[in-house]
């Protein structure tokens, strides 16, 4: 991502020196470092310096580590420690085991569909893991196979506890509602549509995987992830065994009972589903060791990596979302070396500080300096301020946050004591330094309950203002719509967020217009608001002109711009042929013509002005319109 400083060769928090980025997301970048203090590698979790402003996200990242630490399992990577940096850039970190191998994405990709035992020996460990967190009342939300890591020994661990712990999804979803799309795939029904979660959740995300292991794809395909998220909301997943002949029964049954839209169907935690696939396991082979199989199993190793990294698919990874620690490669030597340079230089550095504050040492005690003059750092930022006051020995520096609409980002307001005031040498100098104008972003509320609406809306400082009912053709009746300001924008706090929720279809009144005019039908049908189609046919019984048949037939509410056809009378298919005896030629014609009859003239004699003196068929006859009728006249 452009803009994220990469921070190799940083030595954070005294102890962890950074060695090079092995993933970047939009919460966090995640390193390679060595742990200076044990002389041992761990991954450090560093979030973005821009975050580190924003409470939520500090809280959400602590929870993480907190979660996490909870959590001792051998199939859960491990947090160490956590902390803010306290010199050099300002950071907030986590420290974790560092797991040297590949994720379960890239053996996914490298293998397609494993073979049934393989899964299970996948599945067990995963689902070991889980019970323990289930068992404290940690869950996970977040399972897919880019936080699923395989060691290079073979070992499974689970990574990312990052949204464990029972909030809306709303809340940790501020400014990256993208990590809900990243994980699409995986998320529960009951997630997408009212954004809770609990151990249910993580049994369906862990059945999708499986779904994915075995059969190489995921149970669907769509263009937006809002499509995939209400494909699983509105449709069952795929039986195993539709896409795979070897399944047996147990194990098809038991992940589409995992995978069940209702959460009461599934197994209730991980525990459970765990103990009914022991139990598949055993069937499908009974000298398999019990024993075993909670522990980790050999897996095969991924072949040789291509020198890039695949890519997952766009829809799983968006740039926002974290991806935790990948691939690791042992750092090459010139990087250790590198590092023992710059320690030389750190003491050289270290013995011309010392001099330095040797003459500042005598020039406070002893010299005119006792009481230091406070420079004015007001409109600097914290590293100018931090040159200002370091070298005139003022080390005890409190930094307080506030928001302001007219002092941007990072910039000192005001100081205490102001510039020119004095302390002594131990005095302690507070800054205040802006947060910038307060603003909130809140997620996109459309699909959602007013409900859940309203609470995703309350996680800020922002207020559930008026809400408006429209009829919509796209969004069911009950959910909203649109939100006004809209979702995305940078709002003040108690905005107003005003929101428009949909009445469902709109239906109208249909009439029956069955024996009344097809004209009257047409015009009224076509006010009233529908799509009115016609069509015509011969009737024995009814007029022409008249309304035989309606489809719907009325009586009922319709929905708005629904279609309505109407069979409209031509009236009787038959005629009986008129006395046009004596009628003259033109006048006789005609006659016939009306009555939708073919006419054939036989002349006889010279006169100027003929008369009809014969008709065949004979007067009175029957015949079908468009039958020939042949008169002669003289």
């Amino acid at each position: 991502m452009h803009g994220m400083s990469d921070l190799s060769g940083e030595l954070i928090d005294n102890r962890y020196q950074l060695i090079r980025q092995v993933a970047n997301g939009g919460m966090a970048s995640i390193y390679e470092a060595i742990d200076t203090r044990l002389d041992r590698k761990v991954a450090v979790k560093i979030m973005h310096a821009h975050l580190a402003q924003d409470e939520a996200f500090v809280n959400r990242f602590i929870r993480e580590a907190k979660a996490a630490a909870a959590l001792s399992h051998p199939n859960i990577v491990a947090v160490q420690d956590q902390g803010w940096n306290q010199n050099g850039v300002p950071a907030v970190f986590i420290v974790m085991e560092l797991i040297e191998g590949s994720t379960l994405r890239e053996y996914l990709n490298e293998r397609g569909r494993f073979e049934i035992k393989d899964a299970i020996n996948y599945l067990t460990p995963i689902l070991s893991a889980l019970s323990a967190a289930h068992a404290l009342g940690i869950v996970h939300r977040d399972i897919k196979p880019e936080n699923i890591l395989v060691s290079q020994e073979g070992r499974i661990k689970i990574a990312d506890f990052g949204l464990a712990r029972g909030e809306l999804i709303g809340s940790t979803m501020t400014a990256e509602s993208s990590v809900i799309l990243g994980s699409v795939s995986y998320l529960s029904p009951e997630q997408v549509q009212r954004g809770i979660a609990d151990a249910r959740s993580d049994v369906y995300a862990v059945g999708i995987v499986a779904f994915e292991m075995l059969t190489g794809e995921k149970p669907f395909i769509g263009d937006t992830p809002i499509q995939i998220a209400y494909m699983h909301v509105n449709q069952d997943i795929p039986k195993l065994s539709t896409k795979r002949r070897d399944m047996p029964d147990s194990l098809d049954e038991l992940i589409g009972r995992a995978t069940n839209r209702d959460p009461d169907v599934r197994p209730r935690n991980a525990g459970e589903f765990l103990a009914a696939l022991e139990a598949i396991a055993i069937d499908l082979d009974p000298k398999k060791n019990q024993l075993s199989l909670n522990l980790d199993l050999p897996v095969e190793p991924i072949r040789e990596k291509p020198r890039h990294k695949t890519k997952p698919e766009t829809i799983q990874a968006p740039p926002a979302q974290i991806q935790e620690v990948t691939t690791e490669v042992k750092p090459r030597n010139d990087k250790k070396r590198r590092a023992s340079k710059r320690v030389r230089r750190n003491r050289k550095t270290a013995l011309f500080l010392a001099v330095l504050l040797g003459i500042a040492g005598w020039y406070t005690l002893v010299g005119p300096g006792s009481r230091i003059v406070v420079p004015s750092t007001v409109g600097g930022t914290y590293a100018q301020a931090l040159t200002a006051l370091t070298p005139l020995g003022i080390s005890n520096i409190k930094v307080e946050k506030q928001f302001s609409e007219d002092i941007s980002l990072g910039v000192i307001i005001e100081s205490d004591p102001p510039g020119g005031g004095r302390i002594d040498p131990t005095g302690k100098v507070t800054l205040i330094i802006s947060k910038g104008p307060e603003r909130y972003i809140f997620p996109n509320l459309v699909g959602l309950t007013p409900t859940a609406a309203a609470a995703v809306i309350t996680k800020s400082p922002l207020t559930v203002g008026t809400t408006t009912q429209i009829y919509s053709t796209t969004i069911p009746k009950g959910f909203v719509i649109s939100s006004d300001p809209a979702s995305g924008t940078k709002v003040k706090r108690n905005t107003q967020i005003n929101l428009v929720v949909s009445k469902g279809v709109e239906t109208i009144p249909l009439l029956s217009y069955i024996g009344k005019s097809g004209e009257q039908g047409l015009n009224e049908l076509t006010d009233a608001g529908f799509n009115v189609v016609s069509s015509y046919v011969f009737s024995e019984s009814v007029l022409a002109g008249a309304v035989v048949s309606q489809q719907p037939d009325g009586k009922i509410d319709a929905p708005k711009n629904a279609t309505v056809t109407l069979v409209i009378s031509k009236g009787s298919q038959y005629v009986f042929i008129p006395n046009v005896f004596s009628l003259d030629e033109v006048a006789a014609v005609k006659a016939l013509r009306d009555l939708d009859l073919k006419v054939t003239v036989k002349k006889l004699g010279a006169k100027k002005l003929k008369k009809t003196t014969n008709i065949s068929p004979k007067v009175g006859s029957k015949v079908k319109r468009g039958s020939t009728v042949t008169i002669t006249v003289g």
